[in-house]
């Protein structure tokens, strides 16, 4: 189930992706509602623009430091036995794959979902940016409230 979980996340980020090039052009608003847009443009750092590396070899640092970290996730996924928390993690590592994904095949990562409130515009970002930030915050809710229960 776990590794449903991550290549499910894989598939619906990939096919996103590809439908937002198919349908989109490049830094061109296309208004959806009064606080969100689809926006294509492509990110040569990891998530909202950090540590963009604008050189050939970007990518593919950018990559073997992701392929690492999900070596990692791996690692914790065998060893945890909360199947919730193993859900969590399948959704980082479904979402960090999705990424390395883009970097491998075209030297950055596609994002597409921009929201905004007036003028100020959350950094664009996409399926797999979503799946890594919802499993790390529940992965981080339940660690709390785990804790919490311990007391």
């Amino acid at each position: 189930m776990i590794y449903l979980i991550c290549a499910l996340t894989i598939i619906l980020d990939q096919l996103t992706k590809y439908i937002a090039v198919l349908n989109l052009s490049e830094h061109q608003f296309v208004p959806v509602m009064p606080f969100f847009n689809l926006f294509l443009t492509h990110n040569k750092g990891v998530s909202f623009s950090f540590l963009s590396l604008d050189n050939a070899y970007g990518p593919y640092l950018l990559s073997l430091l992701s392929l690492v970290i999900c070596g990692g996730i791996i690692y914790w996924i065998t060893r945890e036995s909360d199947k919730f928390m193993k859900a969590c993690l399948a959704l980082v590592l479904g979402g960090a794959l999705g990424n390395v994904i883009d970097r491998v095949r075209i030297g950055s990562v596609i994002d597409f979902l921009d929201f905004y409130y007036h003028s100020y515009h959350w950094p664009a970002f996409n399926i797999a940016d979503t799946a890594i930030c919802c499993g790390a915050g529940l992965l981080f809710l339940n660690l709390f409230l785990q804790k919490k229960e311990k007391k």
